[in-house]
């Protein structure tokens, strides 16, 4: 869904109560906004409650005021919130390796305006990519992985995210692990993708590996990173069926495409305030 340029969005979560869609849509009325999409979930299992809602502001709108009254407002429900205005873009980091699929296709769409971003890094192990990164005028920061000295190569990693006031990370392609430490301090902020493949081909050439087993599946997962591996919790996945005329290589195609497609869609969706991150899992409105 594409979202009208002059909207704001409020995104908020409480615990389930009477009266949560209303203290939200009531307030909005009553500072004569009006709502242009509203979508609201309740996880009866979890008991909490998530909302989000893009709205037209008035002529005389006043942000900090307008602030002042969603905290009152909010606070009998427990309620906390986002508020996201017109034309925000958000600062992104990618982080990647060799394959360069991901990255072009992420780059693309940040350049055609589909994705509301400005890529401030690219940061890798490898040089290889550097030269897309520079067509695009990327800074391109190549840190060598030492496997002796693992901490030294993230330390400098995770200085670039901080100079550059990099507010998500895309792991697109990147293939490396990322230590526990790491993991912790980008929980909630970092986003990785990968192949869904069933039965799970863990290893080298996984699209080989399901060829030899005549898999009729092939697909990608998106999700915020964690310190279990590929475990953390989904935001997008994709899926296409194949068939016995689809050979190794063809496979590995298949895979790629669906790949940028599933990452693209799944960064949409978080910059678009459109996750909630819900004990392990996400909720998506």
């Amino acid at each position: 869904m594409s979202r009208t340029p002059d909207t704001w969005i409020l995104t908020a979560q409480s615990p389930s109560r009477l009266g949560t869609v209303d203290v939200v849509t009531r307030y909005l009325f009553e500072q004569g906004c009006y709502v242009t999409q509203h979508h609201s979930f309740d996880d009866r299992e979890a008991q909490r409650f998530f909302i989000r809602v893009e709205f037209q502001v008035p002529s005389d709108f006043n942000e900090g005021l307008f602030r002042v009254g969603l905290d009152l407002r909010f606070t009998p429900f427990d309620m906390t919130f986002e508020l996201t205005p017109p034309g925000y873009r958000a600062k992104v980091a990618i982080m990647v390796s060799k394959a360069d699929h991901c990255l072009n296709d992420l780059l693309y769409r940040q350049r055609i305006g589909q994705l509301p971003m400005d890529v401030v890094a690219v940061i890798s192990n490898h040089p290889d990519l550097e030269p897309l990164a520079a067509w695009h005028g990327i800074p391109y920061h190549h840190f060598p992985l030492d496997p002796q000295d693992k901490p030294a190569q993230e330390a400098r990693v995770w200085q670039v995210l901080q100079e550059t006031g990099a507010e998500l990370v895309i792991l697109a392609r990147y293939m490396q692990v990322l230590s526990p430490e790491l993991c912790r301090r980008l929980d909630g902020w970092a986003i990785n993708i990968h192949h869904s493949l069933l039965p799970g081909f863990k290893g080298a050439r996984p699209y080989h590996q399901a060829y030899a087993k005549g898999v009729k599946l092939v697909g990608a997962t998106a999700h915020y990173i964690n310190n279990d591996l590929d475990e953390g919790p989904i935001i997008a996945q994709g899926v296409e069926s194949v068939d016995h005329a689809h050979y190794a290589e063809d496979l590995v195609a298949r895979g790629r495409d669906i790949e940028c497609l599933t990452l693209a869609r799944a960064v949409g969706y978080h910059l678009e305030r459109r996750v909630f991150l819900n004990a392990g899992r996400t909720v998506v409105l």
